[in-house]
């Protein structure tokens, strides 16, 4: 089942990368011309996002837009295309004309800002270092929890079978990684003790698609696997939605940091700047803010909100280095992850 609103069927022009799809998102004009006031020239963003946000986005455009309009007399569309984070790193690069990406990890961006994208020190640019939203990684498990599945360590039991995106194209699988990575790291006091636990969780993964959103429907709607590890605003945003689910928050997690940049290459070139900088600013206003929130993003991830139970060890991706860092230790070709999937054959 897929969560939150689909991305609309309204194609708009051809985006290069398979499987994403790409929506013109409606935006009325949101108020009206003063009397006597040459109306501006429309201005069009094009949004790329990996595909959790998007019922965030859709909120937070409309506001945005409606406000423009109101201060601005000048009408903003946006286009819209949503996919795995690495799927949508990878389309940008090869071509996607995206004036802003919202990506599920600062990895990604970092790879737009060397292939000349995007600044390199777009983290510098934003508030919170470009980190618009937070979630943690929470274990999905079926009605009852019949296995009794409360810790990340649970996954390495034989008995349980479970569910995950694909950490070569999902940037959530592999905040899923770093959660399994944080929590042997600690139990076990070493890297050996780590790798061998990991090893005996992966072995157990009964299906990896491309996405998070792909990884629910295999959990939900095809009955495979005993938990599913997804975002924390994920379970919230269903359970908002009255969909049941039963699931966990690991007391030893990471803080799952969701940055947001502008891509200047493509702001150049479509002469949108000062839109572009302006809608992005909006998105870390308290305004903006809650609508993260509303679809069960943390507002920051230590928040005393009582939906949100605390977390006792919350690991960051800066304790291993960064992402640059975590990136080619565990996912390169050829490193951790590659060597764990050969393994199980």
């Amino acid at each position: 089942m897929t969560i939150g609103q689909g991305v609309s069927k309204s194609l708009v022009g051809i985006f290069i990368g398979a499987g994403l799809s790409l929506a013109l998102v409606a935006c009325g004009n949101g108020g009206s011309s003063k009397p006597g006031e040459m109306q501006k020239k429309d201005v069009e963003i094009t949004l790329a996002g990996y595909a959790v946000p998007k019922p965030a986005h859709d909120r937070i455009i409309k506001k945005f837009v409606a406000k423009w309009q109101q201060e601005h007399n000048q009408k903003v569309t946006f286009k819209q295309t949503y996919g795995g984070s690495g799927s949508q790193t990878r389309a940008v690069i090869d071509g996607l004309p995206a004036d802003v990406v919202h990506l599920a990890l600062g990895g990604d961006v970092d790879k737009l800002a060397k292939a000349a994208l995007v600044a390199a020190d777009w983290d510098k640019k934003l508030p919170n270092r470009g980190i618009v939203a937070q979630s943690v990684v929470a274990i999905v498990t079926r009605q009852g929890n019949p296995k009794k599945i409360k810790s990340f360590a649970d996954l390495a039991r034989p008995d349980v079978k479970w569910v995950t995106a694909n950490p070569k194209t999902s940037g959530g699988a592999r905040w899923n990684f770093m959660a399994l990575w944080h929590d042997g790291i600690k139990a076990g006091g070493n890297e050996a003790k780590a790798t061998e636990f990991i090893t005996k969780a992966l072995r157990n993964i009964v299906v990896q698609p491309k996405d998070a959103r792909e990884a629910m429907d295999a959990f939900v709607k095809q009955g495979q696997g005993d938990a599913l590890l997804n975002y924390e605003n994920e379970i919230l945003f269903a359970k908002d939605k009255g969909q049941a689910f039963e699931y966990t928050v690991p007391d030893v997690n990471v803080s799952i940091d969701t940055p947001v940049a502008i891509v200047d290459k493509n702001v150049n070139k479509h002469g949108n700047r000062e839109v572009v900088e302006a809608f992005v600013k909006y998105m870390f206003t308290p305004e903006a803010q809650a609508e993260f929130v509303r679809v069960g993003y943390r507002p920051g991830a230590t928040t005393a909100d009582p939906r949100f139970p605390k977390i006792k060890t919350l690991g960051t991706v800066a304790e291993y280095g960064g992402w640059n860092n975590f990136q080619k230790k565990f996912f390169a070709d050829g490193a951790i992850y590659d060597k764990i999937e050969a393994g199980k054959k």
